[in-house]
């Protein structure tokens, strides 16, 4: 090993900090642990017996040497028409030169500013917003200028003074980051009365919108907002989507949608990164989704989280002390909780891993630092007897520190 190494690596790296949430997932392996930390979906949700019957009829069909092959950059073709097909049915006006494949979207997260960000540029997002979009904007060199949320997501009037002081400054945005969808952490919706605010206010400034969509299709209730994507369809807006929470995490498959000139510099950013992603894996969902199984399987695991869900919010209301409140989303796997003002979470997180329940600091995903007296839970992972039973423990450790 040389002697200098920490001098070796370049500043990026050298100032870039673990996941909080991969580090707290380490933490609560222990088996006695209920966790609430991850974002896992439930292994109840993985359609093991479909991907293996798939799985053996690409190995006997002609398509069994292009699986094992390399492939290309932008996608399995099948694969991305058929992406394309069930975007066009949501109003996206697209084909597939507007569609790339990636490893996942935390891929897409890293390759968007690759392609954008030059050290120092800004981005705005919300407050809180995804832990792992604002590691890997920060990663690039992003100086990050946040917009609180109200119960209809970013708030448009903060966004529009936001942008006025930059443009009096003689600064503009690279993008606005959103997810406007069952938002992680906080597991609200926007309403369509907010995206058109958020796209005119777009529009005005000229920037791009990233829309982030990994919960779309996880909806339990109430009707789907149009994607702003649709709302806009003039090329301000990059969507990102994923099967880590529909089909399989292990899968790795995500996808961009964007305007071909910004397709063309993800493929060639993506290029020096992978090359391609799994050709193999792609082969299995574009034929899970040919099957016609998809959708069908889509309604069990939102069933599924449903139940979940309604039973973590009825835990809280039973067993949460006075001056806690929560969110109650209509999708997606997550809720977030609010303490009283003087408590901290960062404070309460230890005396909970001694009750044996655990959860994610709300203040990793403030690109400010605030929230510190906040929390997410995610209820799709654990049983629906542990939900109930990790409410209760954490309301113990709670109740501890109420004034």
């Amino acid at each position: 090993m040389v002697s200098d190494l920490d001098k070796v690596f370049n500043r990026q790296i050298s100032a870039q900090k673990k996941s909080a949430i991969r580090e707290v997932l380490k933490l609560t392996q222990r088996p006695e642990i209920i966790s609430f930390a991850g974002g896992l979906p439930s292994p109840e949700s993985f359609p093991v017996e479909h991907l293996r019957k798939i799985v053996c009829e690409i190995f006997d069909s002609e398509d069994a040497s292009l699986a094992l092959q390399y492939g290309t950059t932008e996608g399995d073709q099948r694969l991305r028409e058929l992406l394309v097909e069930r975007y066009r049915k949501q109003g996206l006006d697209i084909g597939t030169g507007n569609l790339i494949i990636t490893t996942a979207s935390q891929q897409a997260l890293d390759l968007l500013p690759k392609i954008f960000i030059d050290p120092g540029d800004k981005i705005i997002c919300g407050l809180p917003s995804y832990l792992g979009g604002i590691s890997a904007f920060g990663f690039y060199g992003a100086q990050m200028e946040g917009v609180k949320l109200d119960k209809y997501g970013m708030r448009s009037d903060l966004l529009e003074d936001k942008l006025k002081k930059m443009k009096a400054f003689g600064e503009k945005p690279k993008f606005i980051y959103t997810i406007p969808d069952f938002q992680n952490p906080a597991g609200i919706t926007m309403p369509e009365s907010r995206r058109q605010e958020i796209i005119d206010i777009a529009h005005k400034h000229d920037v791009l919108i990233v829309e982030d969509s990994p919960y779309r299709e996880l909806r339990f209730e109430g009707s789907a907002q149009k994607m702003i994507y649709a709302m806009d369809n003039t090329g301000h807006v990059i969507s990102l989507g994923t099967f880590s929470k529909i089909l399989a995490p292990g899968f790795r498959i995500g996808w961009v949608i964007a305007h071909e000139k910004i397709i063309d510099k993800l493929v060639t950013a993506k290029q020096t990164a992978d090359l391609c992603t799994s050709p193999f894996v792609q082969k299995i969902a574009a034929r899970y989704l040919e099957t016609g199984i998809f959708d069908n399987h889509l309604e069990k695991i939102k069933n599924l989280y449903r139940e979940k869900r309604d039973i973590m919010l009825t835990a809280l209301k039973e067993y949460m002390p006075d001056g806690v409140s929560w969110t109650e989303p209509d999708g997606g796997l997550f809720l977030f909780l609010t303490l009283p003002d003087y408590m901290d979470a960062g404070e309460l997180f230890m005396q909970a891993i001694e009750e044996k329940v655990a959860f994610v600091l709300g203040s990793v995903f403030h690109c400010d630092g605030s929230g510190r007296n906040t929390m997410r839970l995610n209820f799709s992972f654990a049983s629906k007897d542990m939900n109930v039973e990790g409410i209760k423990r954490l309301a113990n450790a709670i109740r501890k520190n109420i004034k």
